[in-house]
């Protein structure tokens, strides 16, 4: 089975519980057909390979990016225009986006970096609560909670051809501290390490946005 076929079977089978600590509800981007459909169109054209891959890891899916494309770091333009997916969707600019596919322009294009990395959460599923997206972190009963399924989802993904040396969170703060949490008590990867986080470069630091996206190809690169 190729990464894209063991991908979309550990997608069909994904097993979080419906019922969530204080009333957070379930973001599933992959029940609605049309996200569904688009990604499987994205990963069937750059991962029906058997490549293994360095795994960039961010914290769960949002309303807005992955949240309806299926596809992390990933707004509806970028499927569009970079990736070749055309889509009838509302194409709303996302900006952690923005900067992912300007770092993959530089890298050298969408081919030859989705051969190389593959993103991914530390939740594959997103949550809301009163309407509002959040991230698993930010309610730490919904963490402890959640500690088990996403362990066992990080497996799964990396079983499914992931380079096992090192990984980066996407995010130096309280993504990458239970990054390093989980890692030193289910050992993952080898190491974790952290590139800082794309929305954190375009709301606050865009001055500086050639330096990050230096980073993380000078971090990628020396990972491959």
């Amino acid at each position: 089975m190729s990464f894209y076929q063991k991908y979309f079977e550990f997608i069909d089978n994904l097993n979080f519980p419906d019922k969530l600590p204080d009333g957070v509800d379930l973001l599933n981007p992959f029940k609605n057909p049309k996200t569904y459909e688009l990604a499987r169109r994205f990963y069937h054209k750059y991962y029906d390979d058997d490549n293994n891959r360095l795994f960039l890891i961010g914290i769960n899916p949002g309303r807005f990016g992955a949240g309806v494309t299926g596809v992390p770091f990933t707004d509806p333009i970028r499927l569009e225009e970079k990736c070749g997916i055309p889509n009838d969707l509302d194409k709303k600019q996302e900006l952690s986006s923005v900067f992912v596919y300007a770092m993959i322009d530089a890298f050298g294009g969408v081919d030859d970096f989705f051969s190389k990395v593959f993103f991914t959460s530390v939740s594959p599923l997103g949550f809301v609560k009163n309407g509002n997206n959040i991230n698993y972190y930010d309610i730490p009963e919904l963490q402890r909670f959640l500690e088990p399924h996403m362990v066992s989802s990080l497996r799964k993904q990396i079983a499914m051809g992931g380079k096992r040396h090192i990984a980066f969170s996407m995010g130096k703060g309280k993504n990458f501290k239970y990054l390093q949490y989980l890692n030193g008590k289910y050992g993952l990867f080898d190491r974790i390490d952290h590139l800082p986080h794309p929305r954190w470069v375009m709301q606050y630091r865009l001055k500086r946005k050639q330096e990050f996206i230096d980073e993380y190809l000078t971090k990628i690169h020396g990972a491959l």
